[in-house]
């Protein structure tokens, strides 16, 4: 009698989708990279939480530390580009752990041989600009250069450092909170997808990378303890993050889908190339999960922002069925999977 092994087997490559933010780069990130994570105990969030960044007990205080590395293409897209992505989404990383106070960021180069120095100068003004906009420096940086053909042009890793009286995790969220989006969602992927393919879309369509470290401050004064799960939906989009958030609770979430707010031109654009936007991957927006009684209060706050004005209340915790994600449409339910990675690889 023949038999079957236990198990499926573990591709011994790794593939595209093991950086898309997925169930596909979870697993990866469990297997490989949180193996020996228990060797080391630290007084505050750690590896083996997954979270957007580490929270370090510093006094009667919290040291935020994260870091994150940008491959996206093509490095300049509407909206924005490699520079400008790279400050953005560390600031956003540490006011996900509920960060309140910026100290600085570090900046990593590794450059391809023959790389135009015009095109790098214009990457550098674009971090600058952000760094002003967000209010944090860059304090330490390493540059490295690569032979032709070893590298597809540029490379950033950035970390930053912050402060925080209270961190916020992302394994907060109880039956009946609700799930805040701060603006309309899928807008990053889409644009980037359309610039590097040349798609003669409709409308215009533009990425919504920026920093939301002053519009989560906003959150965080409104909803206080209030305010009990936060996530930049980046790699894998909306789906992805709620699927994280209510996995690591042991909840579910229902998804109010004709509450989910996205743009003319996206949703032109998703209905075009058959992707959800739910799917897709944001640069500018956050899902906060807040307890029902400052659900309001939160949502004024973050619509007073410029950054904030199309957000919504777009789902609820529940307690059944945990770890799933439950989509409304209007007309029924269903159950709305997981995407195993981004459906477009070097988004950010």
């Amino acid at each position: 009698m023949t038999k079957f092994p236990s198990r499926v087997p573990k591709n011994p490559r790794i593939a595209l989708k093991h950086g898309g933010g997925g169930r596909a780069m979870r697993t990866l990130i469990e297997e490989v990279f949180l193996r020996g994570a228990e060797d080391f105990s630290i007084d505050g969030v750690g590896l083996a939480a997954m979270a957007d960044g580490a929270a370090l007990r510093l006094g009667d205080q919290y040291l935020i530390v994260t870091t994150d590395s940008h491959v996206i293409h093509p490095l300049f897209f509407p909206g924005g580009d490699i520079g400008r992505l790279s400050i953005a989404g560390t600031v956003n990383d540490l006011a996900m752990m509920g960060a309140t106070k910026l100290l600085g960021l570090t900046c990593g180069v590794i450059i391809e041989e023959g790389f135009e120095r015009s095109v790098l100068e214009r990457v550098h003004d674009s971090m600058r600009a952000t760094c002003r906009e967000a209010g944090v420096p860059i304090v330490t940086g390493d540059t490295k250069v690569m032979g032709k053909g070893e590298l597809d042009g540029l490379v950033i890793n950035t970390a930053g450092f912050a402060l925080a009286q209270r961190v916020v995790r992302n394994d907060g969220l109880q039956a009946g909170d609700r799930i805040i989006v701060t603006g309309t969602v899928g807008d990053h992927g889409l644009a980037v997808m359309a610039a590097r393919n040349q798609l003669a879309l409709e409308g215009e369509l533009k990425s919504d990378v920026a920093p939301l470290f002053e519009l989560v401050q906003r959150a965080l004064a409104a909803g206080g303890d209030g305010v009990v799960a936060m996530k930049d939906p980046t790699r894998g989009g909306v789906a992805s993050a709620l699927h994280e958030l209510a996995a690591k609770a042991g909840v579910g979430v229902l998804v109010d889908e004709p509450a989910v707010p996205v743009s003319e031109p996206a949703r032109a654009a998703s209905e075009l190339l058959g992707i959800d936007p739910l799917h897709v991957a944001n640069e500018g927006k956050a899902l906060i999960g807040v307890r029902p009684g400052v659900a309001e209060a939160v949502l004024a706050a973050v619509r007073a922002h410029p950054l904030g004005r199309d957000a919504a209340i777009i789902g609820t915790a529940i307690a059944e069925p945990k770890g799933k994600l439950v989509l409304d449409t209007g007309f029924g339910r269903r159950l709305l999977a997981e995407p195993e990675g981004e459906p477009l690889p070097r988004i950010c």
